[in-house]
């Protein structure tokens, strides 16, 4: 459960990929699925699906040191970096975040630390086609020519 009593929908998401307490990688990770981090990571995590599936679990044992992309998260360990998350992103008690979050929604445990700015980020409006475009254009030509 969350800080505000809801379950969290990513709750039930698979673990696909487990990085042990002993455990140091030294590189990018990309994953799809779930990822669990107890270890340490010298290097970006991305997901590869960015369309709020994947899920990163970054418990009080695990350190990040480079940037994260995943849509959604939980932090409860340490993170050398900017932090985006397009989903939702849950910074638990024992959260460093040495870095910048950049969020659609989020969930911050007293006790959380971010050291760098929080920025909202907006969801991404539908862009225009360019056949829509052109018809506005011409529309607008139209319109004028009349008057």
């Amino acid at each position: 459960m969350s800080i505000w009593g809801h379950r969290k929908r990513y709750q039930s998401t698979k673990v696909d990929t487990l990085i042990g307490r002993q455990t140091v990688i030294i590189g990018d990770v990309q994953f799809s699925g779930g990822l669990h981090v107890e270890g340490r990571v010298v290097g970006n995590v991305i997901a590869e699906d960015t369309q709020a599936k994947a899920v990163l679990i970054l418990s009080e044992t695990g350190v990040i040191e480079g940037e994260v992309r995943v849509p959604n998260m939980v932090i409860n360990g340490a993170v050398a970096g900017d932090v985006y998350a397009s989903g939702h992103i849950e910074l638990a008690p024992r959260a460093r975040v040495m870095g910048s979050v950049y969020y659609r929604f989020m969930e911050m445990a007293a006790g959380a630390e971010v050291n760098g700015t929080l920025e909202h980020q907006a969801e991404e409006a539908s862009q225009p086609d360019a056949d829509g475009i052109v018809s506005v254009v011409e529309e607008v030509m139209t319109a004028g020519r009349d008057s």
